[in-house]
């Protein structure tokens, strides 16, 4: 009997709570969604060719990147080109199973219209020829014909842990 009054005040509960909700509107059909795409695919065919200007020309003068360069909280557009001319000097990047969903959002925070990019980024280290295969998601904002933000999502020890680095725990 306990547990039935317990079930009932906790759905009278439920039902007097006022639901607080952070919906949004997104849909994957907009005018824009092939040329966004595109601009994205461009970006990514360059990262393979090591072509750091083409991919630099695809972002806004005010582009913020996040989640690469390991401790770095966010490259500006000059710190992005720094930091992809160093990786492509000491890596090769080759792209594969990748695929791409653009999204436009309204009515919420990360309104605009986005591209989300999967897939495995396999670098091969130049001078030492470690093959490192790399899962990954961006999700990727183009506003005006360019990249305006980028948010990269990979695993970081796995690279660290490929290129001979060691992981040491804290001593208990």
């Amino acid at each position: 009997m306990k547990t039935i009054k317990i079930t009932v005040l906790a759905a009278i509960m439920l039902l007097l709570t006022p639901s607080i909700t952070t919906a949004q509107e997104s849909t994957m059909d907009f005018e824009n969604s092939a040329s966004i795409t595109a601009i994205v695919k461009k970006y990514v065919a360059a990262l393979q060719k090591g072509d750091v200007a083409t991919m630099n020309a695809q972002l806004s003068k005010d582009a913020m990147t996040y989640g690469v360069g390991g401790g770095l909280d966010s490259l500006t557009v000059k710190q992005h080109k720094e930091y992809f001319k160093e990786s492509t000097s000491e890596y090769n990047h080759s792209i594969s199973r990748d695929m791409y969903l653009p999204v436009k959002v309204t009515d919420n925070w990360n309104e605009g219209e986005w591209v989300l990019v999967w897939g495995t980024n396999t670098v091969t280290n130049k001078k030492s020829g470690v093959i490192i295969p790399i899962p990954f998601h961006i999700a990727i904002l183009v506003a005006n014909g360019k990249i305006s933000q980028m948010y990269y999502f990979y695993d970081m020890l796995n690279i660290i842990s490929k290129e001979g680095w060691t992981i040491t725990p804290p001593k208990k």
